[in-house]
């Protein structure tokens, strides 16, 4: 499987050379604030699997859980294409909205900071706040993290 995105003004474009491991919508204020918007959307993969051809410039974000990430964007357009969670070894969560077919999200997290005129219909992938990975990842992909943490 690949998947290929790129940056509003195409200087910047990059390759998935395999499965995405998880994507999620996120509504907690942090992400609120960086994105500018109600919540962002990320899919997790791992770094070794991603090509980026293009120039990207970063600035270090904060996080909920204080630990924080750097976001990398296009340092022509300013789009934020991906980034990097201090907490996250190995793996990278890329914009999902900057992929050519985006991924619909497997899973809404904060959802007790959502922005009340949003309305999920599937409610049985909310989470008030963080999700339990083991049970909330499909077993393919948990597979896939444990074996690539393990090496």
């Amino acid at each position: 499987m690949t998947l290929i995105g790129k940056c509003a003004c195409g200087s910047v474009n990059y390759k998935i050379n395999d499965k995405p491991l998880f994507t999620q919508a996120c509504h907690c204020n942090n992400c609120k604030i960086s994105t500018g918007s109600s919540f962002v959307i990320h899919t997790m993969i791992f770094e070794d699997d991603f090509e980026l051809n293009g120039n990207v410039e970063s600035t270090l974000l904060p996080t909920g859980s204080g630990k924080g990430y750097r976001a990398y964007f296009c340092n022509n357009c300013g789009v934020y294409l991906y980034c990097k969670y201090n907490v996250a070894k190995s793996r990278i969560a890329i914009r999902t909205a900057t992929l050519d077919q985006p991924i619909t999200p497997q899973a809404h997290i904060f959802v007790k900071d959502k922005d009340p005129w949003i309305e999920i219909i599937n409610k049985d992938i909310c989470h008030e706040a963080m999700y339990d990975r083991e049970t909330t990842w499909p077993k393919e992909s948990l597979r896939r993290l444990s074996e690539k943490e393990n090496n």
